[in-house]
């Protein structure tokens, strides 16, 4: 088969000076910085020549030991992430170390925002949180909605690397952060970690037309590479695709960077959509290798069914069972954790050898 033949022709021409002066300036809109129009012009001037040049990666190293090239230069940024990355897997493996659940508050509202009130999926969050705590282990809250809220705090979209070839998507992602484009403010290494330490997942999100919030759509595409990423960039030589598509040609074998983490998942909405919605996340977590923990771990509940919303928190204090089955989605990973770390929890298709690689 040959690989020559590489499919171009979809992106757009640059940019024109014209049309990024338009762009690069509509960012200080507000009169305060009518003052510092110079100031402004110069740091434009340096953005452009950046821009034109494709300076993704300012700051660079060669990769050094333990990598295929170890002269390849190789983002300083990158290599930091890879560091924690380890050191949270270490943490991970480590059966002295305290067991975490990593708690995902997948909503993207919350009273910081346009709303201005807190989201059942905060709250769900907060009950979970108290179990886990009350269990002995760290509980890690990761709430995404600060992606709408909170100053220079970014998920960018996953370009869908692994669709041209799986080694050319790097663990951890190498698209991101990309200076040139301005795009310095990806939250993804973070949340990388956060992940990577954690002995157990609980997922919890509301439904918005049938599916994920974006923020949360936007981590999960982006944890693509921990399904099968490439951890040496250098063997691609950065995003030399053309070497990518050959080392898979050659044979891959698809690391589950995230495998062995239990997981529960809790899914609301107030009108349809959530048993889809739920069953997607779990179909995505299995695909991960993470540990299903049980029934009572995978939840979707509707809250004030084709009720109004002005008092749908109201109605969620009513509810006091959904709260428990909420309380019983963290008890069971808490459970499923501590059988896992024990040794006692073991999934029956763990030596099976699959027919599919990928």
């Amino acid at each position: 088969m040959s690989l020559d033949k590489i499919r171009t022709g979809q992106a757009p021409g640059p940019l024109s000076r014209e049309q990024f002066h338009e762009r690069f300036t509509g960012h200080f809109c507000d009169p305060a910085f009518a003052g510092e129009k110079e100031a402004i012009a110069r740091l434009e001037a340096i953005a452009w020549e950046a821009l034109k040049e494709g300076r993704k990666a300012p700051l660079t190293k060669p990769a050094g030991r333990g990598f295929k090239d170890p002269s390849y230069e190789i983002s300083v940024e990158w290599l930091e992430t890879r560091k924690r990355l380890k050191a949270a897997q270490k943490r991970w493996s480590d059966s002295d170390a305290p067991s975490r659940v990593l708690l995902v508050c997948g909503s993207a509202r919350n009273d910081g925002t346009c709303p201005g009130e807190i989201s059942k999926t905060w709250r769900f969050t907060e009950m979970a949180k108290r179990v886990v705590e009350r269990a002995g282990m760290q509980a890690d809250v990761l709430d995404l909605s600060l992606v709408t809220s909170e100053y220079g705090v970014n998920i960018y979209p996953c370009k869908g690397c692994a669709s041209s070839t799986m080694p050319l998507c790097h663990w951890p992602c190498s698209c991101y952060p990309n200076h040139a484009l301005n795009q310095a403010d990806d939250w993804m290494a973070e949340i990388y970690e956060r992940w990577v330490a954690a002995h157990g997942v609980v997922i919890l999100a509301p439904t918005y037309w049938y599916q994920s919030p974006g923020p949360l759509k936007q981590m999960i595409d982006r944890l693509v590479c921990a399904d099968g990423g490439n951890p040496d960039p250098t063997s691609t030589h950065g995003k030399h695709l053309l070497e990518a598509k050959q080392i898979e040609q050659r044979g891959w074998h698809y690391p589950k960077h995230l495998a062995g983490r239990a997981y529960g998942v809790v899914v609301h909405g107030d009108v349809a959509g959530i048993e889809v919605h739920r069953r997607n996340l779990t179909d995505w977590l299995d695909w991960m290798g993470l540990i299903d923990s049980g029934n009572a771990a995978k939840l979707d509940r509707y809250i004030g069914y084709y009720e109004p919303y002005y008092n749908a928190h109201e109605t969620l204090d009513k509810d006091k069972a959904v709260q428990e089955e909420v309380r019983n989605v963290a008890r069971a990973v808490v459970q499923a954790v501590k059988d896992l770390r024990a040794g006692k929890l073991n999934p029956p298709d763990r030596h099976l050898k699959k027919p599919r690689t990928k």
